[in-house]
C-alpha cells in the first residue's frame, strides 16, 4: 500500500541558530514519505545556508508567519500538512503516528501533538515547568496536522492574526470533525531565556491578541486564555509538580504573572487605541 505524501512546512525568520536541528529531526523521522518546504521570511543571517542543505524547497515570502504557512501550503503537494516552528525538534514518531491516527479514522481532521520545552538557565526551566501544565489541556493547545483539503477549506492561517493564529485556525478546522492526540512529541528550543526577553514578548503579542480575541467562535477559549487566576487554579492542581521543587515553582508563578501583568497592560493599551 503506497504511503501518503506529508508536506511539512517550516516557516523562518533569522532562524539559523536552531534551524539545523529542527530540519534533522524532520529529515530522521521514520515515515519517509516526507516533503520538506522552508518559506523564509527575508532573514539576514545564514537561515537560507542551513535550509538548503536539507530541502531544495525553499522559498521567500512575508511579512508575517501565517502569511509563510499559507504560501507554503500552496506550493505543497502531500495529501497531509504538517505546521512546524523552526525552534522545534520531532520525536522520531511524530509523522508516522500522526498519518496512521488520520488513516485509522476519516472522520478526523486534525492532530495535536504535545511540545515538551527545553533551554538553558533558570526561566527556562520556569518555561519547561509551565508548558508542562498544558499538556491535554483543550484551550492551551492547538492542532499541527491537518489533512490538506480541510486546511484550504478554511482559507488556511488568518494572515492579518499574528496572535493567536493557531488556536484559530484550530478553532476553524474544528466545526469540520474531531482531533485527536499523538503519543509523540515536540521538543520546543527556547534557548537562553531572560525575565525581560519573555515579558517584551508577553507584550508584543498581547498588543495583537485582540483580533482573534474579537472573533466570536475564539472567546470562550479566549476568556480561559487571558484569566489570571484560571491560570493559577490550573497550576494548584498540580501541587506536587508545581513544587517538586520550591524555587523553580515559585519562580514560574512570578513570571507567569509578570507576564499576565505587562500583557494585560499592553493588551488594554491597544484595545482602547483601536
Amino acid at each position: 500500500m503506497s504511503q501518503p505524501l506529508v508536506s511539512v512546512i517550516v516557516p523562518t525568520k533569522n532562524s539559523s541558530r536552531t534551524l539545523a536541528d529542527c530540519l534533522a529531526s524532520i529529515n530522521n523521522q521514520y515515515y519517509k514519505h516526507i516533503e520538506l518546504i522552508v518559506v523564509d521570511n527575508f532573514s539576514d543571517d545564514d537561515t537560507a545556508k542551513v535550509a538548503k542543505k536539507y530541502t531544495k524547497q525553499f522559498y521567500a515570502q512575508g511579512p508575517e508567519r501565517s502569511t509563510q504557512r499559507n504560501f507554503g501550503v500552496t506550493m505543497a503537494s502531500g495529501k497531509y500538512i504538517a505546521i512546524i516552528d523552526s525552534d522545534m525538534n520531532l520525536s522520531k514518531n511524530v509523522i508516522k503516528e500522526c498519518v496512521e491516527e488520520m488513516k485509522a479514522d476519516d472522520k478526523l481532521v486534525g492532530i495535536i501533538i504535545p511540545e515538551e520545552s527545553f533551554g538553558e538557565g533558570f526561566w527556562a526551566q520556569c518555561k519547561k515547568l509551565e508548558r508542562s501544565f498544558y499538556i491535554g489541556v483543550p484551550y492551551m493547545e492547538a492542532a499541527r496536522f491537518f489533512k490538506k483539503s480541510d486546511f484550504l477549506d478554511v482559507n488556511g492561517y488568518d494572515e492579518k492574526m499574528i496572535s493567536g493564529e493557531d488556536w484559530d485556525l484550530s478553532q476553524r478546522i474544528s466545526e469540520k470533525g474531531p482531533y485527536s492526540r499523538s503519543k509523540s512529541i515536540i521538543y520546543h528550543d527556547e534557548g537562553h531565556i531572560s525575565l525581560l526577553k519573555t515579558l517584551k514578548k508577553k507584550s508584543y503579542y498581547a498588543k495583537i491578541f485582540a483580533r482573534y480575541a474579537k472573533e466570536s467562535r475564539n472567546r470562550e477559549h479566549a476568556s480561559q486564555q487571558t484569566s489570571l487566576v484560571g491560570r493559577y487554579a490550573l497550576f494548584f492542581q498540580h501541587p506536587v509538580k508545581l513544587f517538586r521543587n520550591p524555587i523553580l515553582g515559585i519562580g514560574m508563578l512570578f513570571m507567569k504573572t509578570s507576564e499576565f501583568a505587562f500583557g494585560g497592560i499592553s493588551y488594554l493599551i491597544a484595545k482602547n487605541r483601536d
